[in-house]
């Protein structure tokens, strides 16, 4: 789950992380009344769920409430494009005014889950302020990790070491010890998976200030936090992902037209990878999970139908825990009730698989059957003549 970088900043603070002076806007008057209170010359962010802001005019310097104000005008009226949002972009509804810092030096500072070792990872450069990808590909010497062992936690010892290989030294090593420690905390107990502070800067000032800052939540670990769901900017999010939370669906829109219903997240990503290699272009990323019922079903395809790029659907479904003649009788149900007319290929197997079969053949409906994963993708693909 992610959330905007002034609720981000909010937390950083409530953990004893310094941040800059701010005041969220949702409007362009709100954004000049923020500005004077920062006494004029500050820094105008447009609040998006993606990075590249920079880079697409959505955060800038301003000199002048007026400034901010026609800024504030033109981003609330425009989506933002970054390569994390895709072409279609994201819009802007609330701008963050933050005082401006004078900045001596930048660094890099994350804590993240490692899928390869299940463990929380630390992550730090000096290079701070650009794309820490971008670094480790250039100047992988100039990333420092640090892999947290559960049992022990991270230690003060191991935050000095990282502290001093950013070349701190004095009170501001001692401060930076401690803000690592918080941060460690702070994943701990709000159940992140990524906190990333880029930069963290060192102010003319000599005080150690987090000028931006990121927080994804794990989602499984929802049910410790009910405040997290009120965090969320539904403007943000596909309407589609929505509707299908709200069914308990994983729903990931792609830029495809072969809408894909499948059972399993492993079973799903197999065939993204298995429709690719046959030419096809998945329209998204659905799984419904082992045990879902006839409804969950006809409520996943009548998502996967609401999108407009979708020309034509995959079922691929193991009926393990779910039986193929519940699949097949939400699959009718669904495409009934929407009139469906696109081509359809169901590959499934089994309990129940023939009589889920011969539902399908039974119904009127453009379908065919698909013998295997192989077949079933091959046939969707030369339905819509993509290959």
């Amino acid at each position: 789950m992610n959330i905007h970088e002034y609720q981000a900043k909010e937390i950083l603070s409530s953990f004893g992380i310094p941040v800059p002076r701010g005041r969220v806007a949702l409007t362009s008057d709100q954004v000049e009344r923020a500005a004077k209170e920062m006494g004029g010359r500050c820094v105008v962010k447009a609040q998006i769920y993606a990075g590249g802001r920079g880079k697409a005019g959505g955060v800038k310097l301003v000199h002048h409430p007026e400034q901010a104000q026609e800024l504030g005008k033109d981003l609330f009226t425009r989506k933002l494009v970054t390569p994390q949002t895709g072409p279609e972009g994201l819009r802007v509804r609330r701008i963050l005014v933050e005082e401006a810092v004078e900045i001596a030096r930048e660094f890099y500072l994350s804590i993240t889950l490692d899928r390869e070792s299940s463990r929380y990872c630390l992550i730090a450069s000096a290079e701070g302020g650009v794309e820490i990808e971008e670094v480790a590909q250039k100047s992988p010497e100039k990333i420092h990790m640090l892999t947290i062992d559960p049992f022990t936690g991270l230690r003060p010892y191991q935050a000095r070491k990282i502290a001093l290989a950013l070349g701190l030294a004095g009170s501001v090593c001692e401060d930076c010890v401690e803000l690592i420690l918080n941060l460690y905390r702070l994943c701990l107990e709000k159940d992140c998976y990524l906190v990333e502070i880029n930069p963290l800067v060192v102010t003319r000032a000599g005080w150690l200030m987090a000028m931006d800052a990121k927080i994804n939540f794990d989602d499984n670990a929802m049910f410790r936090h009910r405040e997290y769901p009120d965090m969320l900017d539904y403007s943000q999010l596909d309407t589609l992902e929505i509707n299908a939370g709200k069914y308990d669906l994983s729903y990931i829109k792609l830029q495809g037209n072969i809408g894909c219903m499948v059972n399993g997240a492993g079973l799903a990503m197999a065939t993204l990878d298995v429709l690719k290699e046959f030419g096809g272009e998945p329209a998204n990323f659905l799984d419904v999970g082992g045990g879902a019922t006839r409804e969950k079903v006809a409520e996943a395809f009548k998502i996967i139908l609401q999108d407009s790029d979708v020309k034509g659907v995959f079922v691929n479904i193991f009926g393990g825990i779910m039986r193929c003649d519940v699949i097949a009788q939400g699959i009718i149900e669904a495409a009934s009730e929407v009139h469906c007319a696109l081509p359809i290929v169901v590959r499934m197997d089994g309990s129940k698989v023939e009589e889920g079969k011969k539902l399908l053949l039974d119904s009127g409906l453009n379908v065919q059957i698909g013998e295997n994963l192989g077949d079933g993708a091959a046939r969707i693909v030369q339905m819509l003549g993509q290959k």
